[in-house]
């Protein structure tokens, strides 16, 4: 493979890590299971979450979206290694959100990936996601803000 080609790999896959979090904040399932092989596994081990495939991806997906009052992920570069047609790689991730039940959580993990090049280009075959910290203190903020509320102007004079 030429250098050229190991550079556009790696920023596929750097936008596929993207387009993840992406489809994810703005529930979009449809194109968050087209970024998975039909085979894919996606886990959440210390959830106990194991799901093969893009059905079972897109139903738990779903379920959990249900389950939230407000959802923020970030996904940060990590690495790729490529082989060839498949690669693995991390991305570390920062996540913020608050359950219908009222819990708060906030965490860092990181997810360990395995991509494979189809004909529609680099989609995840496995996706583990590891949590390295996990906090649910509650969070005071909400998922809106009403300016006029807070007696606070969040535009400085000169960007009017």
């Amino acid at each position: 493979m030429n250098d050229i080609q190991a550079v556009a790999d790696r920023v596929e896959i750097e936008a596929l890590r993207g387009e993840f979090s992406d489809a994810a904040m703005m529930s979009d399932y449809d194109r968050f299971v087209s970024l998975f092989t039909e085979d894919a596994v996606y886990q959440i081990p210390e959830a106990g979450v194991v799901q093969t495939g893009r059905e079972e991806i897109r139903a738990g997906s779903e379920r959990l979206a249900d389950e939230w009052e407000f959802f923020v992920q970030t996904t940060h570069p990590g690495a790729i290694e490529l082989d060839g047609d498949s690669a693995s790689g991390r991305a570390f991730v920062c996540e913020v959100g608050r359950l219908r039940n009222g819990m708060s959580i906030f965490n860092y993990a990181l997810f360990h990936d395995r991509y494979r090049r189809t004909s529609e280009g680099w989609k995840f075959s496995e996706r583990v996601f590891e949590v390295r910290y996990f906090d649910t203190t509650p969070l005071p903020g909400s998922p809106t803000v009403d300016w006029a509320a807070t007696g606070t102007d969040p535009l400085p004079e000169a960007t009017k």
